[in-house]
């Protein structure tokens, strides 16, 4: 086995061992990626009352 398949190998354990961490990172990539290159201003704003929203209800928790 290369060093390469190894390090797959010991990617997709990890993953499987992870995946709810997995799945979050991957959001969160997802949602950085999309204000970064994507996101309307209309989208921004409506992201803006989310973010408030999200943040009221965890503090209230």
């Amino acid at each position: 086995m290369n060093k390469n398949s190894s390090q797959t190998e010991a990617n997709k354990k990890w993953q499987d061992k992870n995946r709810e961490y997995t799945r979050y990172l991957n959001a969160r990539s997802a949602a950085r990626g999309f204000i970064r290159n994507k996101a309307t201003l209309d989208d921004l704003e409506e992201l803006r009352l989310l973010i408030s929203e999200r943040e009221e209800k965890l503090k209230d928790n």
